[in-house]
């Protein structure tokens, strides 16, 4: 199974008046885990749009644990949970590094379906093969729907 962690370093903008970070930026980060997850494999959002791609969120959750800060040390740890037909669904932990250790601070998911640009759905493994196959290396188990 494939796992990126993309690094954040929360900006004073980000949080609130004790210094914490807004809860919605974390949905922000999944996305930047989620872009990074893509470009690990050799292949960007850009590029996906390009081939007639298009990958919008249907579904959200965050569950939070622990507050992140201004300027803690973060990583967005993401993985492909699942893959089938016209769908994905991605798994993000944000994990606060310190002293060597690692603190989860937030874990969540996000699915996506397939989309060409009339947002009709599409099965990725015949609109886009090169990156079906990427993303099913990524699994240990793929949906043949």
């Amino acid at each position: 199974m494939h796992t990126n962690d993309a690094v954040i370093r929360p900006r004073y903008a980000e949080t609130d008046q004790m210094g914490v970070v807004y809860h919605a930026n974390y949905l922000v980060w999944f996305e930047v885990g989620r872009c990074e997850f893509l470009r690990a494999l050799g292949y960007t959002y850009r590029q996906l749009e390009a081939d007639g791609v298009i990958l919008p969120v249907i579904r959200a959750e965050v569950d939070y644990r622990h507050a992140a800060r201004y300027d803690d040390d973060l990583r967005v740890r993401t993985r492909l949970r699942k893959l089938a037909g016209a769908r994905m669904e991605l798994g993000y932990q944000v994990i606060r590094l310190s002293m060597g250790s690692e603190e989860v601070l937030a874990e969540g998911m996000t699915a996506h379906a397939f989309v060409g640009r009339d947002l009709k759905p599409l099965r990725l493994r015949t609109a886009n093969p090169q990156m079906w196959r990427l993303l099913s290396s990524c699994l240990e188990e793929v949906a043949h729907e």
